[in-house]
């Protein structure tokens, strides 16, 4: 049997390119190494649907870091040097990525697919109202540093510019919004407030979007692992069991997987994975209703039910999902040190690491070569870019013409 279309991957961004693909009346086939969707970066990632803060991973600022990256120092960052070509030509076209204007045109480009993407999520919700634990409590992101405050505002204005719902706040005006930071005010200097930043947890979007198109006539096959794609007349998936799935049309959506898979076809991808952690548990005493960014600590603390995710951590060129217990407990440390009573950190902690797919400009690739499209590279923004770039995916793969303006 041929397929109409295969998407490859489950996380949020394979669900939601199913789904956009079988909302165009295609018969999708989802498939994924795992045992369920959104079980690997969209397990227990940082929760927040960061309509208004794309910010590109490269820029100055990290560039000023690097000696303590490099030395291994930093607490938030950490690079794996190795003697990969391809991972050399990632890590020099990352540095060239950092400079102001690169950063400020990359983190905008990022926004007008976060505001598609917000859009796209709210026409999905009408659709198919689904329970993840999605709510619209607006985000503020704390800042400790005068200077990089007073940057973070011009950007916060050119955001608004562009259509964005975001402003620089003083200190008493980000207690106002949140109480739970009276505590801690001493030591700010302001903050951004986006009000209509949201949350919501992509592990439960991914199941509940799959079950809903399982019943509509999603096909879905879990627990296999596909070991390359055939490019004939009839273009197929190999399984590691040498079973073949035919289909017209190829989506990958498999993050960090994508490069291996793409280079037997002379399709080089610049994507390197970078694993952060995250901890779930129950709140704390002055847990914050909104969600929150620490800038400085490059954490976030998100409200999901009853419950807090706290996550972060950016260790480049790592391959591993396994839970680094020394990095875990440098990620507690920073979550007690920035918000103390946020969370229940004497009882039971589900420490996670998961390995995000990062391109040298933080953007997404959504391209098509003959029947294979890729739909990959969203770094920590997968669960912000997703609804945006699957319908970016779907057009492809129909040949309608590119979504315009958000």
């Amino acid at each position: 049997m041929t397929r109409d279309a295969i998407v490859v991957g489950a996380g949020v961004v394979g669900v939601a390119t199913a789904e956009a693909l079988h909302r165009r009346g295609l018969a999708v086939t989802l498939v994924d190494r795992r045992s369920g969707p959104g079980e690997g970066a969209s397990f227990a990632n940082g929760a927040q649907l960061s309509w208004s803060y794309t910010d590109a991973l490269a820029s100055p600022s990290l560039l000023k870091r690097l000696p303590g990256v490099l030395a291994a120092t930093d607490p938030a960052f950490r690079v794996r040097l190795r003697p990969d070509p391809d991972y050399i030509r990632w890590c020099l076209a990352f540095l060239r990525n950092c400079t102001a204007a690169r950063f400020a045109a990359n983190s905008l480009a990022g926004l007008q697919l976060a505001l598609r993407s917000r859009l796209a999520m709210a026409a999905l919700l009408e659709r198919v109202p689904l329970p993840f634990d999605h709510a619209v409590p607006g985000k503020l992101l704390l800042h400790e540093d005068p200077h990089a405050f007073l940057a973070a505002a011009e950007h916060a204005a050119r955001k608004a510019d562009a259509g964005m719902d975001v402003r620089a706040v003083s200190v008493a005006d980000a207690v106002a919004i949140e109480p739970a930071l009276e505590g801690i005010a001493a030591r700010l200097v302001g903050a951004i407030h986006a009000p209509g930043d949201a949350v919501g947890d992509a592990h439960l979007f991914c199941a509940g979007l799959t079950e809903r198109l399982g019943a509509q006539g999603l096909e879905t096959r879990f627990g296999i692992a596909v070991s390359r794609i055939e490019q004939g007349a009839t273009p197929a998936l190999v399984l590691a069991d040498g079973e073949r799935l035919a289909a017209r049309h190829i989506i990958l959506c498999t993050g960090p997987d994508a490069p291996a898979l793409l280079r037997p076809l002379r399709w080089r991808v610049p994507i390197v994975p970078v694993r952060g952690h995250s901890i779930t548990a129950a709140q704390g005493p002055a847990a914050p209703h909104i969600s929150i960014t620490d800038v400085s600590r490059k954490l976030v603390f998100c409200r999901l039910g009853d419950q807090i995710r706290i996550a972060g951590q950016a260790d480049v060129g790592f391959a591993t999902t396994k839970v680094d217990q020394a990095r875990l407990r440098t990620l507690l440390a920073d979550a007690r040190d920035s918000l103390p009573d946020a969370a229940d950190f004497q009882g039971p902690l589900q420490p996670w690491a998961g390995l995000r797919p990062v391109t040298p400009d933080s953007l997404p690739i959504v391209q098509r070569r003959g029947p294979v499209t890729v739909n990959i590279g969203h770094g920590a923004l997968g669960w912000t870019y997703a609804m945006a770039t699957a319908d970016q995916a779907a057009r492809l793969v129909t040949g309608e013409a590119p979504a315009r303006g958000h």
